[in-house]
Formats: C-alpha cells, structure tokens, sequence
C-alpha cells in the first residue's frame, strides 16, 4: 500500500519522509498520547488511554504549550527517546 505523507506546515515544498513501521503488537510498549491543547482532547485521551492499558501498554501523556503552532522540538525529542509510538490528539 503506498502512503502519501502531507505536512500541514507552509513549506513550498513538501520533505520526503517515510511512514514508521507499525508495531506488531502494543504489550509492553510505551505509547505517548499527544494532547495538543485543543478544548477536550483530554477528555478523548482519558478513554484512548483506558483503551491502550487494557491491551497491556503503557502509556505516557505529553501536552503541547499550543495547537497552533508545532510541538517545540524539546518535546518531540522526548517523545521519541521515551516512547515506541505516539497518538496525537485533535478535539474541539
């Protein structure tokens, strides 16, 4: 299956990138959830959170200072050093 990648950032052109693989399983993996500060992500990751444990994951939670502007790459270097995958969060 082939998979095209947009950036919603404002680049003039888009970066090649490749998908990660996926995880085969996600027992025993850590598994960042992103709240990226819109109204009520939170509340949508409380149940992805209650949903991933009971499969046998950890899960970390992580929150972006705004959803208007990109995770500061601090941030986003700690998600990749801590976890082996990550859901972000949109709500409104």
């Amino acid at each position: 299956m082939v998979q095209t990648l947009i950036d919603p950032t404002n680049e003039a052109a888009a970066a090649a990138r490749t998908a990660a693989p996926r995880l085969e399983s996600i027992g025993g993996k850590t598994i960042a959830l992103l709240d990226i500060s819109k109204a009520r992500g939170d509340v949508f990751l409380d149940r992805v959170e209650e949903r991933i444990a009971s499969r046998g994951a950890n899960v970390l939670r992580f929150t972006k200072p705004t959803f208007s502007k990109v995770a500061p790459a601090d941030l986003r270097a700690e998600i990749a050093q801590r976890c082996d995958a990550v859901i972000e969060a949109l709500a409104d």
